[in-house]
């Protein structure tokens, strides 16, 4: 088993659910370990061209999301209005778009792959994703990347 290796799947596409992946799959390759993040089923709408940057947060069934934020998001455009808020509390933190961090992962090198099988259930296209997912893959593939894992993570 090495010990510079980090295996994520990226299996739900809230906006707060984006953020934990690249958060430590960047500071993993900082480490100089190598990271993968696997995208599969909801998980894909993060590195979708059509969604990465309309992404909204996940407020029904969240035990950890304060109630007014539970209250707005029963009214119709709360959710999105939720989401604006929480884009902007990023921003004023200082903390990078999840487009940014898409370029920052790739440029430090993470590895970013797709779940062929979850794409042909979605009916999703290799034209859908953003150009920096390197490539489409099956769970084999990333399973022969975990397997020499040290961390290996479900978000």
């Amino acid at each position: 088993m090495q010990e510079d290796r980090l295996a994520v799947i990226c299996s739900k596409g809230t906006l707060d659910m984006a953020y934990p992946p690249f958060i430590l799959a960047t500071a993993a390759v900082a480490m100089d370990m190598e990271a993968m993040l696997f995208f599969t089923f909801w998980g894909l709408d993060i590195v979708n061209r059509h969604k990465i940057d309309s992404l909204d947060v996940s407020i029904s069934g969240n035990p950890g999301m304060p109630a007014m934020a539970k209250v707005a998001g029963m009214v119709p455009g709360g959710t999105r209005m939720v989401s604006t808020m929480m884009r902007t509390q990023f921003a004023k933190a200082n903390v990078m778009s999840i487009r940014d961090f898409v370029g920052t992962a790739k440029e430090a090198g993470v590895h970013l792959v797709a779940c062929q099988m979850s794409m042909d259930v979605l009916g999703m296209k290799r034209e859908d994703l953003i150009p920096e997912v390197e490539d489409v893959v099956g769970a084999a593939t990333y399973l022969d990347f975990a397997r020499d894992a040290k961390i290996s993570l479900f978000v």
